[in-house]
């Protein structure tokens, strides 16, 4: 009886902690195959962003948080903000590509815990990763990384007045241009850190 529950108690975990992740993915896919019907879109991508939040809020209440649910996370993450800016511009495939290697950057030298790596950057890079994004600030950071995509998407679809355009695209804006500010700190500390991990070559 024990042992049992003990089962269902792991299998419940499991389902709470992982699907999530492998959900998102679902709905990604199931996203860009809707991409020209917006009601579609809009509620699986939103479904996705919402999910983000709940399996990482999931893995710390019950204790289960994992090296390969952080790079999960991420790479889910990636995937659909990537999707998202190439369906909308030609040149979309930039801030995807920017946005892959700061992944590499992060995880290929902080891991897991690369949220919390970042007591000796700028002040402005800490205020905005502090207490892994859960500030004020790093909500308007994730808005402006999730959100600007999905609202330029809207924008484009749904036509909402001119001004409530300006206005949110102005709001989000700021929120990923703040988000750019860390990423580029990202790759420059990690370009120092390769160059001084270079060992002079002999001639």
């Amino acid at each position: 009886m024990i042992k049992t529950s003990s089962v269902c108690v792991c299998v419940c975990v499991y389902v709470c902690v992982c699907v999530p992740g492998y959900v998102r993915i679902g709905c990604v896919f199931a996203a860009w195959a809707s991409y020209h019907t917006p009601e579609v879109f809009v509620c699986l991508y939103t479904t996705n962003i919402v999910l983000d939040g709940v399996d990482g809020w999931l893995a710390r209440r019950l204790g289960r948080s994992s090296r390969f649910g952080a790079w999960l996370d991420v790479v889910v993450d990636n995937l659909g903000r990537g999707m998202l800016w190439s369906l909308l511009y030609q040149w979309g495939w930039l801030v995807s590509a920017l946005e892959w290697c700061v992944f590499v950057c992060n995880h290929g030298t902080r891991g897991d815990q690369w949220k919390t790596s970042f007591t000796s950057s700028p002040p402005l890079v800490r205020a905005v990763m502090a207490n892994g994004f859960r500030t004020p600030l790093g909500v308007w950071v994730v808005g402006g990384l999730h959100g600007l995509p999905l609202w330029l998407y809207w924008c484009h679809w749904g036509s909402p007045a001119p001004s409530i355009q300006i206005l949110g695209t102005l709001l989000l804006g700021a929120g990923r241009l703040l988000a750019l500010t860390a990423e580029l700190w990202c790759l420059w500390t990690h370009i120092q850190y390769l160059t001084r991990s270079e060992e002079p070559h002999n001639e």
